[in-house]
């Protein structure tokens, strides 16, 4: 209950950051009027974050259509139309339907999200007209008066009119305190509540506000976000882009000024290996398979905060999980009250009237207080002289009724040393499951924020529980299946920890320990080779425990609910929440469980799967042109012979083995567990099929040029080459076959000679001489077999790169 003081709040006691407009000095207990709320929006001093959450459908298409590429495709393009090479121009087709594709998969996911978003945007309590109603936290306003309580976070900057909570500037500030804020402190945005429950009015909203100052500091900061499947095919693209531009004046310059060509045909030879050069649609494709992953996961209602946790969480290989809230409901329940020897009947009140007492003077501002009022609702009605809520770094409550001090929290933290007095007793029922809170009188003065110190006489235990979750025990099979290690990582007693885990089907859950025994980091990075269960967790423990995993090499997701995991899920490689838990956990995670549903998580893996090793496969795809078509320049430099293909043939191939393909592979199923870095396996996999096009091409050309074959001639022989190098690649990826992947290996075939047979002309493609005809025989009777060396020897260079590697890491362990 929040209690106001009888002096007036007087305007010094208000920070005025606003110095030119008007300030209300409203009634706490009355808000703003509607008249005053309008006269705020329309003074534009509401909580519309600086950031919006989504890009505007302008900037997708800005982004989209202005890109480096894009760039290079235009000036390449008005290069042919000066040199009037219009047949040429076949690749600007291609690129303008991979620009439209972009644009609108993202303006749909857009909208997909955005109303997702809408549906769970932070609320805030706020009080107006005299009502309290719950509003959207961007429909805020200056001098707004707002009702805080635990597990709330902070959207604007105000101060404290009444009341008193704890709150954690982590997000802020990196420091993990809790810090009690009283009548006159400052809130600041970004910040959340611990516990209790105070009226704040709003002094700086929107663009004054202190987080959004912050956010706009960091618009200058490279975003280091992305996954390393993104951060990689960035790479790629970037040297890319500064290779293309030095190559492409040599080529030309060389076929000018040394071979004497014409310099027409010099531009359309140069625009040939630039466009094999170029991966056009290789990070579209990506971003595209992305775009549809996070909409297929807002159907299932999954709201992604970061795109790049899709991929990170397929990689995961630790989860650490809380115990309520993900393996048990977000409810909770009192089952029994047990009497101690310290409490005297016939000389106190009946226990369950103490209780009943001191459960109404809190805050129902947590499951466990809300449980305690429902069960204990006899009560004398008498108000506490002093409160101090539940803090999850102290472990207890109290409240000080008559002079007289009573105490509610984990009997360890309560009781300390004389917590093996009850020891027998408490661990009975924690091995039973129940989650027992120990109740007494405490001998001492409470110092808000800060451990007892004092004795405790135990008058009685509460035992407690949490139901499980009853998707619980097949998610977690599915994890262990998987290869994913489990870590229960909880505030509660241990036993009582292990037997909900084991109840709940999670393999070695008779492993667990007390954190309290973990003092340094050396202690628990041993622990967590060794234990499974983590009971008596401190919110920075948690936070340490997700550190040292990382450093240890696994890949760690967390989820949360409350605010005690907020420190933990903010240094998770991949974080999720329930969005029945508190809007501090919820805004801190990449992953939001709409409907608190911890059995749609193999789902929401099976996804990330799908989307890297399909992006996987078909970037290989890509790559494959690209390798061949710099290894082919890099040849015409050196040998002094104009590059053998045409954009128009280039076109040709790229859509009917590369982009077609690619697409209908991205976005098929794929279950298969991620291994190994993104690049690398791209490479290794594209190195085979890019070696041998270049072998069997580059051959083909020198061959040509000793028979004295027409290079019209050697030009189609080459495409046609290339043609059949791209089928092998894509029936190799495409392994094991099914019904789709035959289908599009057929469909694609049937392009090609559809292409070749009716389109020769727009493609480039004509009639080849008898010598021209046996040279592209041999040359793809040849092709299998290099290819299939190639990839053996790559294979057995990898292995031989492993071993090596493991010996060498071994020697030095």
């Amino acid at each position: 209950m929040i209690k106001f003081k009888k002096q007036p709040i007087e305007e010094a006691d208000l920070p005025v950051r606003q110095e030119h407009i008007q300030r209300f000095h409203v009634d706490p207990r009355k808000g703003l009027s509607p008249e005053q709320v309008t006269q705020r929006f329309e003074e534009g001093y509401s909580n519309i974050p600086v950031d919006p959450p989504s890009k505007s459908v302008k900037q997708i298409i800005h982004d989209n259509v202005f890109t480096y590429f894009n760039y290079i495709f235009a000036v390449l393009a008005v290069l042919l139309i000066v040199v009037g090479s219009f047949k040429n121009l076949t690749f600007l087709p291609i690129i303008i339907a991979n620009t439209l594709i972009g644009i609108i998969q993202e303006i749909r996911s857009k909208k997909v999200l955005d109303n997702l978003t809408v549906l769970h945007a932070p609320k805030a309590h706020v009080i107006r007209g005299g009502k309290e109603i719950e509003i959207s936290a961007d429909e805020l306003v200056l001098d707004d008066v707002v009702v805080f309580s635990a597990g709330g976070q902070i959207p604007a900057d105000g101060t404290v009119l009444a009341g008193e909570v704890q709150a954690n500037e982590s997000l802020i500030t990196g420091e993990s305190d809790e810090i009690t804020k009283l009548r006159g402190d400052q809130l600041l945005s970004g910040s959340f509540v611990v516990s209790g429950r105070c009226l704040a009015r709003m002094d700086a909203v929107g663009e004054d506000s202190y987080i959004s100052k912050l956010t706009l500091e960091a618009k200058a900061v490279t975003d280091v976000g992305d996954s390393e499947m993104m951060r990689s095919l960035k790479r790629l693209v970037k040297w890319v882009g500064i290779m293309i531009i030095p190559i492409g004046l040599i080529l030309v310059g060389e076929q000018c000024l040394v071979e004497h060509e014409p310099f027409r045909d010099s531009v359309i030879s140069m625009v040939a290996a630039v466009i094999g050069m170029i991966p056009e649609g290789l990070y579209l494709l990506a971003s595209v398979a992305l775009v549809v992953s996070v909409m297929r996961l807002a159907k299932k209602k999954v709201l992604v905060h970061e795109m790049s946790c899709i991929e990170t969480l397929a990689r995961v290989d630790v989860l650490c999980v809380d115990k309520t809230g993900t393996i048990t409901e977000n409810t909770m329940e009192v089952n029994a009250l047990i009497t101690l020897s310290a409490y005297k009947p016939d000389e106190m009140q009946p226990l369950e009237i103490l209780l009943g007492d001191f459960a109404h003077n809190m805050s129902k501002d947590n499951i466990t207080m809300a449980a305690l009022q429902n069960y204990f609702k006899k009560n004398t009605h008498i108000r506490a002289s002093s409160v101090a809520g539940f803090s999850s770094a102290t472990k207890y409550s109290s409240a000080t009724l008559n002079s007289v001090t009573y105490v509610l929290g984990a009997p360890e933290f309560v009781l300390r040393q004389q917590y093996g007095k009850e020891q027998t007793e408490i661990e009975k029922y924690s091995s039973q499951g129940f989650r027992v809170l120990v109740f007494g009188k405490y001998h001492g003065k409470v110092k808000k924020g800060q451990p007892l110190t004092e004795a405790v006489d135990a008058y009685a235990l509460v035992l407690m529980a949490n139901p499980i979750r009853k998707e619980a025990p097949t998610t977690f099979a599915y994890f262990e299946e998987q290869g994913v290690d489990i870590k229960v990582i909880s505030g509660d007693n241990p036993v009582t920890v292990c037997e909900i885990a084991k109840k709940a089907g999670i393999t070695g859950a008779e492993n667990y320990i007390d954190a309290s025994t973990l003092n340094t980091l050396d202690d628990m990075a041993d622990a967590m080779l060794h234990y499974t269960v983590f009971g008596r967790v401190t919110p920075n423990q948690k936070r340490q425990f997700v550190e040292v995993l990382k450093q240890q090499g696994h890949t760690v997701a967390m989820t949360g609910d409350g605010v005690n995991d907020v420190l933990a899920l903010k240094d998770a490689d991949c974080s999720i929440a329930m969005a029945s838990g508190s809007d501090a956990a919820a805004q801190a995670s990449q992953l939001v469980l709409l409907e608190s549903n911890f059995g749609c998580m193999p789902e929401v893996v099976l996804e990330g799967r799908r989307v890297v090793n399909n992006i996987q496969r078909s970037s290989s795809l890509f790559l494959v042109k690209n390798i061949f078509s710099l290894l082919m320049a890099l040849f015409s430099m050196i040998t002094l012979n104009s590059y053998p293909l045409t954009p128009s043939q280039i076109s040709m191939v790229s859509m009917f083995t590369i982009g077609i393909p690619a697409f209908f592979l991205a976005l098929e199923p794929n279950k298969n567990r991620i291994t190994g870095h993104f690049l690398t396996n791209v490479l290794l996999t594209a190195l085979p099929a890019g070696l041998t096009n270049f072998i069997v091409v580059g051959s083909m050309v020198t061959f040509g040029h000793v028979f004295g074959v027409d290079s019209t001639d050697v030009s189609t022989a080459s495409a046609l080459l290339l043609a059949v190098v791209g089928l092998l690649i894509l029936f190799r990826i495409s392994k094991p076959m099914n019904m789709l992947r035959l289908s599009v290996w057929i469909c694609m075939i049937i392009g090609l000679l559809v292409s070749i047979i009716f389109f020769h002309d727009l493609f480039g493609i004509t009639a080849i001489s008898l010598k021209c005809g046996m040279l592209l025989v041999v040359f793809s009777i040849v092709t299998e077999p290099i290819f299939r060396y190639l990839t053996l020897l790559i294979e057995m260079l990898q292995r031989f790169y492993k071993y090596m590697h493991h010996r060498w890491t071994v020697a030095h362990s």
